[in-house]
């Protein structure tokens, strides 16, 4: 959150620095001596009354208005004709005047303008005003022109940037806060935030973050949800097999019960079965960790190695570079593939081989298990991997969860499944694993 609050600081202190900088502009605009001489009110009339006066009337009249001015305003004139020399004595004292020549450039206590104006009958005259200080600043307070509009002019740049600021800060954080109601409500999707993740900056990162996570929830919301209806469902005939054989056992004779035990002992193991296989799926929503280097081949012999110990009788051939490493997690991938390994050699027909084949691509990673059993019908392989799931008319048992699992751990690494009948006959299942870095998982 760093650069969020260097933007925050930089954005107040540039405010203040424009409010100021328009302030003092407007007010050195105000203080100009064309602006003075148009709007103040001993000046901006003056030079035209006076050529008037001074061509119709004749020196004294003229004087006398100058004194006028002089007295109403507190403004001493001088009036010089086109070679520079004065046509008349004026209002400014001789000693002020000598004063002022032998100052030079040091502050005076009054402000010196000038003014050229030409009459209607074709005359030049320089005009010299010397306004002091304080009535000039007496003018400018009672004009309050100047400090209402510098006033208005740091209102309007503090507002127009607050109001910018306050809407960078608050339309974020009101998305967000639709897309935590909207999480909470079981109702989030995952473009809620598109438009604020497309930002560079903590917000977008903010909102990245909050697609991902939201994203993982919904889909563990729903995983869950699923597996909870599947469960009750799946759950209905073992527990009914376990009645019946209770009932029948309560009834049978002594010589009958010991069947019937090992018919619930047999029920008990596969009840066990399901529950076991269900938890690996619950499991696959946990936190597994950070991600690990996998060296693959001997992943796959390990795996050829447990198959070939059992009661599996099938060949297997296994082709896999030694040299073939991947990011992940070895559990899972180890159960994904143990799942599609199994089920290849369940259908498998007895002398068949099974073919194991890892291939590596510059994006890809694909491990594919070719078995030669009879597939699986066009119309069931869409549903392949759902939870659950078995295409009818199976002799072998099994509750549809090893594809799930299967599914889910290629998902967890950023991969994909793919269940395709093989063109040449038999099934074959791929998993197709990125060749870089999987996503980190979000905790839910």
């Amino acid at each position: 959150m760093r650069p969020l609050f260097w933007r925050f600081f930089a954005s107040f202190w540039l405010a203040l620095l424009i409010a100021v900088g328009l302030s003092l502009l407007f007010m050195r605009l105000l203080n100009k001596e064309d602006w003075v001489i148009a709007r103040h009110p001993g000046l901006q009339s003056l030079a035209r009354d006076w050529a008037q006066t001074y061509e119709q009337q004749g020196t004294a009249a003229a004087q006398q208005l100058l004194q006028q001015q002089r007295q109403r305003h507190q403004v001493y004139t001088q009036v010089l004709d086109e070679s520079g020399q004065p046509l008349m004595r004026g209002t400014f004292p001789p000693r002020a005047a000598a004063l002022e020549a032998r100052r030079g450039q040091a502050p005076l206590p009054w402000r010196r303008l000038t003014e050229e104006f030409q009459s209607a009958a074709g005359h030049t005259y320089l005009f010299i005003y010397r306004i002091p200080h304080h009535q000039l600043r007496s003018w400018q307070r009672d004009n309050l022109l100047w400090p209402a509009g510098a006033l208005l002019i740091v209102l309007a740049v503090l507002s127009l940037f607050s109001t910018l600021l306050a809407l960078f800060i608050t339309r974020p954080l009101q998305q967000l806060r639709l897309a935590v109601h909207e999480l909470g409500s079981t109702a989030y999707q995952k473009d809620t935030l598109a438009r604020l993740a497309q930002r560079h900056d903590p917000f977008g990162l903010l909102a990245r973050d909050f697609n991902q996570m939201g994203q993982r929830l919904q889909e563990q919301i729903a995983s869950q949800r699923q597996l909870l209806r599947d469960l009750s469902h799946e759950l209905r005939s073992p527990l009914a097999r376990l009645r019946v054989a209770l009932a029948l056992s309560e009834r049978a004779a002594a010589d009958e019960r010991e069947a019937l035990s090992a018919r619930l002992h047999l029920e008990c193991d596969r009840l066990q079965q399901l529950i076991d296989e269900i938890l690996n799926l619950a499991r696959l929503d946990s936190d597994p960790g950070p991600a690990r280097d996998i060296q693959l081949s001997g992943l796959l012999q390990q795996l050829c190695e447990q198959a070939r110990l059992q009661v599996w009788e099938t060949p297997l051939e296994l082709e896999c570079s030694a040299d073939i490493q991947l990011q992940g997690w070895p559990v899972l991938l180890e159960r994904a593939l143990d799942n599609l390994l199994r089920n290849a050699l369940r259908f498998s027909p007895d002398g068949q081989a099974v073919e194991i084949r890892a291939m590596q691509s510059h994006q890809h990673l694909l491990i594919s298990i070719r078995d030669h059993g009879p597939g699986v019908p066009a119309e069931y392989l869409p549903r392949l991997g759902e939870s659950f799931f078995r295409v009818p008319g199976q002799s072998a048992c099994g509750y549809g969860l090893g594809l799930a699992i299967a599914r889910r751990c290629a998902e967890r690494h950023g991969g994909r499944l793919l269940l395709a009948n093989h063109p040449q006959g038999g099934f074959i299942a791929t998993l197709e694993l990125p060749v870089a870095q999987p996503p980190q998982p979000v905790q839910g």
